[in-house]
């Protein structure tokens, strides 16, 4: 089992001490998770914190062997202003993370696709009226940081019967800073076309690819997401989706060494650990 940077309450002296700080702090969390600080008010995206992907597969032909430990406890967060998720599975939005954390942050705004508002709703036990849709082109503005909605293929661009996103990506604006987190994807027509006239600062982009035998929907693997990232002019691109579970997971390497090839910037995380950017 591999350590993380950080955890447990070095973690938590690691996020008070950037209180203060001016520009964003970006922490990965594990998997596609991670939490960001702005001027002391923090945000969290598709956060999993628990095991209970790890206990529900753990006697079946499909078992979640976790690779890394926790970076923290989510009852141990209660300074969440806003969460986000990008779709429904598991990893994702994730009712062991989520009800803990609504739990000590009573006032935490909960963002998630419009047309998973009911899901989403059933799976932590609320009222739908709790929880915020967001949808194409309505950007959603919570404790100073703006969410809008972009389109993600997992692997395909699916929409349900209102013609509204299942699987979606955030463009988050803090300030001035612009960070794009792709949720799960693959590239899809217009894609870069379109992330390109957002001005990206950081691309938080998966890594782990996409095999059949793992019987899950894939993603981009390391050299298309460097690829990507570099086509849409992000400033900086950070891989995530991997180091989680044995069964779906990639190495770095190649992310690595395809973007030093493209010339594009890059820093690659271990759990727990923070990347301060500053603002220009």
């Amino acid at each position: 089992m591999q350590e993380p940077f950080l955890s447990d309450d070095a973690f938590l002296k690691d996020v008070a001490r950037r209180h203060a700080q001016p520009g964003l702090a970006l922490w990965w969390l594990g998997q596609s998770g991670f939490l960001l600080m702005y001027e002391g008010r923090c945000a969290l995206l598709d956060p999993y914190l628990s095991e209970s992907l790890t206990e529900k597969y753990a006697k079946t032909d499909k078992p979640h062997v976790r690779m890394t430990r926790r970076v923290i406890d989510p009852r141990q967060l209660d300074f969440i202003s806003v969460t986000a998720s990008t779709h429904n599975h598991t990893d994702h939005l994730d009712a062991q993370t989520l009800k803990p954390l609504l739990d000590v942050n009573p006032e935490m705004a909960l963002i998630v696709p419009e047309a998973n508002r009911a899901f989403a709703a059933d799976r932590l036990g609320l009222e739908i009226e709790a929880i915020v849709g967001a949808e194409e082109g309505h950007p959603v503005e919570v404790a100073g940081f703006s969410f809008q909605v972009v389109p993600a293929a997992h692997e395909t661009l699916e929409r349900d019967a209102a013609g509204r996103l299942t699987h979606v990506g955030y463009i988050v604006r803090a300030g001035s800073l612009t960070i794009y987190h792709s949720g799960d994807t693959v590239r899809y027509p217009g894609m870069a076309e379109l992330l390109s006239t957002f001005d990206i600062d950081v691309a938080l982009l998966p890594i782990n690819g996409r095999a059949p035998e793992r019987r899950v929907a894939g993603n981009l693997t390391s050299p298309e997401a460097a690829q990507l990232g570099h086509d849409i002019g992000a400033k900086l691109v950070i891989p995530c989706h991997y180091d989680l579970f044995e069964f779906n997971t990639a190495s770095p390497d190649a992310f690595v060494s395809e973007c030093e090839r493209l010339g594009q910037r890059y820093q690659v995380l271990k759990n727990g650990a923070c990347l301060d950017i500053p603002e220009e």
